[in-house]
């Protein structure tokens, strides 16, 4: 990344946009929201909530466009709003559970499943069959918020670890690291609950 990158076109439009103009939203929704909601329903795994998350990063985009420092590209930026506000809707959503909000599907005195969430299998991941995603997404819940984020970019979304780097604002050595520590816990959770599926060792080791 270099702070004295030219101006590019779609920067220019977010300058537009800071100015009040709507009109370069269209675009970037037709260009980024497909890329933006398979991120979001990574961390989510449901589809109302991956379109809530989606909205939000749009709002985001056009309120905040004034904030973009030209320190890295446009993608770079709607992808690093995007991993945040996906988090974020996480942190709320567990925080309501804690409280007992979702009353109908957690126990008030234990906090244990009532009702067994539905089992989620990524639109946009094909493994070998569907059992195989409801089990990766099941372990993918249990790693770190920056191991998740490390896993989602690459291995779902297709990104560069260079990229994620880019993206996390650190070096490409820790996404690196973050990403052998993911797919080592992945591992290690999918063959001591499910030894049968010994196929997951290739599916996290891509």
């Amino acid at each position: 990344m270099t702070k004295d990158r030219p101006l590019y076109e779609e920067d220019q439009m977010l300058l537009e946009m800071a100015g009040g103009n709507e009109k370069p939203l269209d675009y970037f929704y037709n260009k980024y929201s497909s890329k933006v909601y398979s991120t979001a329903i990574s961390y989510t795994k449901n589809e109302q909530d991956a379109e809530e998350v989606l909205q939000d990063v749009f709002i985001t985009l056009f309120e905040a466009a004034g904030k973009f420092k030209n320190d890295a590209s446009v993608s770079t930026w709607i992808y690093r709003i995007t991993v945040n506000k996906s988090l974020d809707f996480l942190r709320k959503k567990n925080s309501l559970k804690r409280k007992g909000v979702f009353s109908s599907i957690f126990s008030r005195d234990t906090g244990e499943t009532i009702i067994e969430p539905v089992d989620f299998v990524h639109p946009g991941v094909k493994l070998e069959n569907a059992e195989d995603g409801k089990l990766l997404f099941k372990v993918l819940d249990e790693l770190t918020e920056n191991q998740k984020t490390v896993f989602i970019l690459t291995q779902i979304d297709g990104l560069s670890q260079q990229k994620v780097a880019d993206i996390m604002e650190v070096s490409r050595k820790s996404v690196e690291s973050l990403l052998q520590r993911a797919k080592a816990s992945m591992r290690e959770k999918l063959e001591k609950f499910y030894p049968e599926r010994g196929n997951f060792k290739k599916n996290t080791s891509k």
